[in-house]
């Protein structure tokens, strides 16, 4: 399953880290996620647990942004500085990404036309922005095609 677009799966799988030595793998139908499963992974990540799940083009590494301690793991994960990394933000809808990004009208037409979908766009990012990502002028935007990714994201707040 993994590697695959989760518009070909029926079902998918995410991996939870309760913690650094404790691994939990859930099962989720990408139609219907349910919500229970929903908010279970949602408590782990309000916690500082990460977890490997599903977008419309990959399985990506994911934590709660506002969780610096999170955020470290990821990098840590991937083998990169925080002041380094390039991470992108997972949004619900456009009108959340006003949250992080400054978004012109002609770049809101383009992402209005493309989103959801399988694109990441780097944009200016907004005084709003988590602590950690301050530093940095630009923010990478997704608004994934994948229902278990922006249920997770909705039920994240």
């Amino acid at each position: 399953m993994f590697g695959f677009s989760g518009k070909l799966c029926i079902f998918a799988l995410l991996l939870i880290w309760l913690t650094d030595f404790q691994k939990v793998m859930i099962k989720l139908y990408q139609e219907n996620p349910n919500p229970k499963q929903i908010q279970q992974i949602v408590d782990v990540l309000k916690d500082g647990g990460l977890i490997i799940y599903p977008t419309d083009t990959i399985y990506a590494i994911g934590c709660d942004i506002f969780n610096a301690k999170a955020v470290e793991k990821v990098c840590q994960m991937k083998g990169v500085s925080s002041a380094k990394a390039n991470l992108s933000f997972v949004c619900k809808d456009l009108s959340h990404i006003a949250e992080y990004a400054k978004v012109s009208t002609p770049v809101f037409k383009l992402m209005k036309r493309y989103l959801p979908g399988p694109y990441t766009f780097i944009l200016n990012g907004s005084h709003q922005l988590p602590k950690l990502f301050k530093q940095k002028k630009t923010v990478g935007i997704r608004i994934p095609d994948n229902a278990i990714a922006l249920a997770i994201v909705e039920a994240l707040g």
